[in-house]
Parts: structure tokens; C-alpha cells; sequence
């Protein structure tokens, strides 16, 4: 009887989410988008660390300070040009003397000065303001103005591209699954979860690392946050294709003692990120985001995302988050590989014999991980689900692929 999986959303799972339900996200170590939900108060020399490196402090900030930063920064500038215009004006007696030969050309009031300094620094011209020969400290002003104006032009635009090209920006184009998932894989209990990109154009290399996060609170107010690696089986991919982050729960993983009853009353965070270069402009990146036991789905899997057709792989974005109820048993890596070596020892044959009672045959069936296939698609035709099972795929109509293709498993 051919055994079906059932697409769901992460959403609905049943029983998905623990006793208390998940963290809020102001209650996480690492936000869900990936920022740290850290506040720092009564930083050494803070202000000073902000005018040492203010160039960096300007890229950081929003971009509504950006804006008015932006705009003071001209409108300062000809506001303290043209007060010094109108004083060497108001000094030189152009303001009463209107037949006196002035220091700048119809410069005879305020506005007019300021008219002048805005005219001079952003280069426009009109032709009735103009300087003379009459006054050196007009003339050395106005070089200095200049000068100054050529900075400021430099310094904005510097910033205004540098916040426009920011790595956080290409971050948000490489995200994770919603949910981490917990299922067989080989034989053993794995945590997964998936990582894409969203661009079409790909990434160079990438290198993804994953930590258990745990804070404890102590009656006294200390704070204890402590972090765990967790061996990645294949840290380093090239992400052409939305890939799947394998955990495997060996007796060095701090999850190897965990059960799906004991998850549910776990209070950690997954802390998961991938460094990564990115192919168009050779900038180095990092997306993260955090899993708590809630987002954590035990007995799970992603469904498949790939198909093949007779020109190219098709990558269906809308499965990025779906997953599939599989057999897991609900018992901890370390119970579930002790019973294995049970069932292996001499005293119980590895294979069913005769003599077995239907209830273990059932059991070793239950423990095989679900095989999944990639199908080849016609271009004209809809595209099929992935097939579960070897006498499925042999009922479709596929077209020859080469033995290392047809014979791939995801």
C-alpha cells in the first residue's frame, strides 16, 4: 500500500509549540530578523566613540537622520557664509553707503548675502551678485567656502551611497525557513532547518554555523548567557539552490539526552547564521535568525522544492516553509540509539526472522526514514509532487537523465 505525506503549513502543525508557547520577540537573545535584542547603557566615552568613527556612526543611523543630517548640512553652511558676507558688508559700509564701491555686487542686506553664499556653493550663477577686487577677506572667503563645500558634497554623497550598498541590504535577501525541523536522516535523529536566496544571482561561498543560546537568571539579578556549537555535518556550500542544514544529534551534541517531551520544556534558542560572499560585488555578508523550542517541529520534514525539466532545475519558492509529517519516534537520540544496539546486539537479529512478532516488524518499519526522489518535468505538462515512494516515480512519465541525475536523492 503506497504511503502518502501529507503537505501542511508550519503554522497548523498540531502540538508544534511548547507549554508556554514561544518566546515574544523582545524576549529573545537574537530576533527572528536576526538583529540582537541587546541594549548597551553608560558606554564608556560614548559620544566620543561617535565622533571618532562618525563616518561609520552616520552609515548605522536611519534614514530619516540621515535626511535632516543631509539637509542641515547645506543649510548651516550657507546660513554662516552669508552672516559673514553680510558682516563684511555691514564693516566695508555697503549696507549705508549705496555709491560706495562694494565687496560683493548687489550685496546690500542680509537676504542678500544669504542669496550669495547659496549661489556661490552650489555653483548657480545668476549673474547679479558677483564678487569685486575691493576687499582681499571677501575673496579668501569665498575661496574658503569652496573648499569646504567640495568636503561636504564629498562626505554626504560618501555616506548616502555607503548606507545605499550596505551588506544589511543584501542581507535580507538570504533568509531561513520559519521553522527548524527534528527527523531521521541516515539512520539518525537530525535538526535541520533551510537556508535560500532569493536573487537570482548566487553567491560565491558560504559557511554555516549554528549555537544553543542559554541565559539564566540567577535570584540575585546575574545574568549567565552561555553558548554551544553545533557540529554542522556540511558547513561550507555554494547556495545556488534553497539547501537543507543538517544537525546530526550525536552523543557531543548538547541536544544527544533531549525528547520531544523534554523540548517542549526546554528553555534555549537556537542561534543560527550563514557568511557568505556575494558574486555580483565581492562583499562578505552574514544573515541570522533564532529558533526557540516552540519553533522547533519534531517529526517534520521540508518538502521538496526542486524539479527538473528538460532545460533547467525549477525552484518552487512557495514550499520554502512547508513541511511534511514523517515518522520519528519521540524519544531522545540517546534512547533511541540504545534501543538500536539492542535490536543489533547477536541476541536480536537485525533482520525480521520468521519466528518475530508482527509488533517489531511494524516498529523497524516505522523507524525507516521516508525516501525522497527528484522528478524529471516536461516544460509543457504541470509538475508533479515529489514521490515518496520508488513505485510512484516508475508510473511517471520521465525523460532519460544521466545516471548521477536520475538516481539523486534530496
Amino acid at each position: 500500500m503506497q504511503k502518502q505525506y501529507t503537505s501542511v503549513s508550519c503554522t497548523d502543525v498540531i502540538g508544534a509549540k511548547t507549554e508556554n508557547g514561544p518566546k515574544p520577540n523582545n524576549y529573545r537573545y537574537v530576533r527572528k530578523e536576526g538583529n540582537c535584542n541587546i541594549v548597551f547603557r553608560h558606554g564608556p566615552e560614548e559620544w566620543l566613540l561617535f565622533i571618532t568613527d562618525i563616518f561609520t556612526s552616520l552609515v548605522e543611523i536611519r534614514w530619516r537622520v540621515m535626511f535632516l543630517i543631509f539637509t542641515l548640512s547645506y543649510i548651516l553652511s550657507w546660513l554662516f557664509f552669508g552672516i559673514l558676507y553680510w558682516v563684511i558688508a555691514l564693516v566695508h559700509g555697503d549696507i549705508k553707503d549705496e555709491t560706495n564701491d562694494p565687496c560683493v555686487y548687489e550685496v546690500r542686506s542680509f537676504t542678500a548675502a544669504f542669496l550669495f553664499s547659496l549661489e556661490t556653493q552650489t555653483t548657480i550663477g545668476y549673474g547679479f551678485r558677483g564678487m569685486s577686487e575691493n576687499c582681499m577677506i571677501a575673496i579668501i572667503l569665498v575661496t574658503i567656502q569652496d573648499v569646504l563645500s567640495c568636503f561636504i558634497d564629498t562626505f554626504v554623497i560618501g555616506i548616502v551611497v555607503a548606507k545605499m550598498a550596505s551588506a544589511k541590504k543584501r542581507a535580507q535577501t538570504v533568509g531561513f525557513s520559519n521553522y527548524a525541523v527534528v527527523n531521521l536522516r541516515d539512520g539518525y535523529l537530525c535538526l535541520s532547518w533551510r537556508v535560500g536566496d532569493f536573487r537570482r544571482n548566487h553567491l560565491v561561498e558560504g559557511t554555516a554555523r549554528a549555537q544553543i543560546v542559554r541565559s539564566t537568571v540567577h535570584t540575585t539579578g546575574k545574568v549567565d548567557v552561555t553558548h554551544k556549537d553545533l557540529a554542522i555535518q556540511q558547513p561550507d556550500i555554494v547556495l545556488v539552490t534553497p539547501t537543507i542544514i543538517f544537525h546530526r544529534i550525536e552523543p557531543s551534541s548538547p541536544l544527544y539526552k533531549i525528547s520531544l517531551v523534554d523540548l517542549r520544556k526546554a528553555d534555549f534558542e537556537l542561534v543560527v547564521s550563514f557568511t557568505y560572499t556575494d558574486d555580483t560585488t565581492g562583499m562578505l555578508h552574514q544573515t541570522r535568525t533564532s529558533y526557540t523550542p516552540g519553533e522547533i517541529l519534531w517529526g517534520q520534514m521540508f518538502q521538496e522544492m526542486i524539479r527538473v525539466s528538460r532545460r533547467h532545475y525549477k525552484v518552487d519558492y512557495n514550499l520554502f516553509n512547508q513541511t511534511a509529517k514523517v515518522l520519528v519516534p519521540e524519544v531522545s537520540s540517546e534512547e533511541y540509539e540504545h534501543k538500536m544496539k539492542l535490536q543489533c546486539s547477536p541476541k536480536h537479529s537485525p533482520r525480521p526472522s520468521p519466528r518475530s512478532s508482527p509488533t517489531q516488524q511494524n516498529q523497524a518499519k516505522l523507524l525507516k526514514p521516508p525516501m525522497v526522489t527528484v522528478e524529471l518535468v516536461s516544460d509543457s505538462h504541470p509538475e508533479p509532487h515529489a514521490s515518496t515512494s520508488q513505485a510512484d516515480s516508475q508510473h511517471q512519465d520521465t525523460l532519460p537523465l544521466p545516471n548521477d541525475l536520475a538516481n539523486t536523492e534530496i
